[in-house]
């Protein structure tokens, strides 16, 4: 292709002290006490979740509206100084470390419900709402917003890495819920990307390019989102499996018979026993879906005996259920805690956390694959998924004091992503890319694809402020 822009500028290094200096003048002078230098702050804004390195910002900026996020932009903007947007934190492939220096900008304050339209099904929020803050707010409405990625995310984090979680298979994923966005862009000028009109022919679709840009291409400072009505009826419950194998195939079968189900998650051997012993259950040792219906009384209870035919059909046990909203919750609690459960599979060691998503008809093979590999490795690597959108999660247990098993880690972590790449899936279900799994964009993506995603990149920022260093090879 020829060359129509200029390419996505290199950043080389971090800025100077002198710089650094200069630029905290300003912010101070700006921002008051809203803005800080410490060390300890710095630190809690880089990296932290997993064994990345944390690589603090030289300065955290506390925003509380957009205006604050505006002249943000442009003053980063004349020190010629990295912007990194920052939400809670829980994302976990270093998309808020600042590899170049600049500023943090914690969009925390920035936490407000600015309009339920509960006729229309949406509402417009802040980007520090969280998701349980949001659903507080809505209790009483009769909606709910379903996207779930387990941790207590903020809206405009998972709009940026286009977050989805367990409940992606009945409601999607932040991509089909955004309707449309306000950003901040370079110039420190303020876009809308669109409206609340649940569908438009209009123009490029600018939402869904930031929907998942991970703060590449400008702040966002305001979400419209889609809501769900609150079902009638919910039903979750537990079925063991023989093996991995029978689960997805289960899993499979289940999707292409048409069961709108709402959740079904499939945990490996492994992961049951870090769940009973970190949340204290009883579930019987072996491969097992988690799975949850929403509908009417009458249609869940058909859901739940249409699955349990299937599952049997499998090797399944019998299903487990748990409608009580108690049980549910100690259930899907375990769930989300996964990632603490883990750890005491293995006292001290860290989880190296990826994940990789492919068609659903080569989700068992990509599965069973991986686990063969797991084998051959050495590894203690426990497996969850939301296998019902062919997502799944890998956390081998790593002794960071030994160099050799943190190579093992990275090797099988790039296996594990070629191989769901080679069967027509993905590197990342919803992880996302930041640092970690750049590595892996060519072999995905191609080079002509790369080539134009680098022209969005030095088109929307030229001076390559926003979040550099993340999603693409420089």
């Amino acid at each position: 292709m020829a060359e129509a822009f200029p390419p996505v500028r290199k950043r080389e290094g971090r800025p100077g002290p002198d710089a650094v200096a200069a630029l905290n003048v300003d912010l101070a002078a700006r921002f008051g006490n809203r803005f800080t230098a410490s060390e300890a702050i710095r630190k809690a804004h880089g990296h932290t979740l997993t064994w990345l390195e944390n690589q603090p910002p030289d300065a955290v900026v506390f925003a509380e509206n957009r205006d604050d996020v505006i002249d943000l932009v442009k003053l980063c903007g004349r020190h010629d100084a990295p912007l990194i947007p920052f939400g809670v934190g829980t994302s976990l492939e270093g998309h808020v470390n600042a590899l170049h220096g600049g500023v943090s900008l914690d969009c925390s304050r920035m936490n407000a419900v600015l309009a339920v339209n509960a006729d229309d099904l949406d509402c417009v929020v802040e980007p520090g709402v969280t998701r349980k803050q949001l659903n507080d707010h809505l209790h009483d409405t009769g909606l709910f917003f379903p996207i779930d990625p387990g941790a207590d995310a903020s809206i405009g984090g998972m709009a940026a890495t286009r977050a989805s979680g367990t409940n992606a298979v009945l409601y999607g994923t932040m991509k089909e819920r955004v309707l449309s966005l306000g950003v901040v862009a370079a110039d420190g000028s303020f876009v809308r990307t669109g409206s609340r009109a649940k569908k438009s022919s209009a123009g490029y679709d600018l939402t869904h390019l930031f929907v998942g840009s991970e703060g590449t291409l400008g702040v966002i400072v305001e979400i419209a989102l889609r809501l769900a009505g609150v079902p009638e009826a919910i039903s979750a419950g537990t079925c063991s499996f023989p093996d991995v194998r029978t689960a997805c195939d289960a899993t499979i079968q289940t999707i292409q018979s048409g069961l709108p189900i709402a959740r079904v998650e499939l945990v490996d051997a492994l992961s049951v026993r870090a769940f009973n012993s970190y949340a204290k259950l009883a579930l019987p040792e072996q491969p097992m879906l988690l799975v949850e219906f929403h509908g009417t009384v009458s249609s869940v209870a058909e859901q739940v005996g249409r699955f349990g035919e299937i599952a049997a059909d499998n090797g399944g046990g019998g299903f487990v259920s748990a409608t009580r909203p108690e049980d549910r919750t100690k259930l899907w609690q375990a769930r989300h805690d996964t990632y603490w459960a883990q750890m005491t599979l293995r006292p001290g060691a860290r989880p190296f956390a990826t994940d990789a998503c492919v068609p659903i008809s080569r989700l068992a093979d990509c599965v069973e694959e991986t686990l063969a590999d797991i084998a051959a490795a050495g590894l203690i690597a426990p497996i969850v998924g939301h296998v019902g959108d062919g997502n799944f999660h890998v956390s081998p247990l790593i002794d960071m004091s030994n160099p050799a098993e943190i190579h093992a880690a990275e090797a099988f972590a790039s296996r594990l992503a070629h191989r769901a790449i080679a069967m027509g899936g993905t590197c990342t279900g919803e992880h996302g890319i930041g640092q970690n799994k750049i590595a892996y964009m060519e072999d995905e993506h191609g080079l002509a694809a790369l080539d134009l995603m680098r022209r969005v990149k030095a088109a929307f920022d030229p001076q390559n402020l926003f979040n550099p260093g993340k999603v693409l090879p420089i």
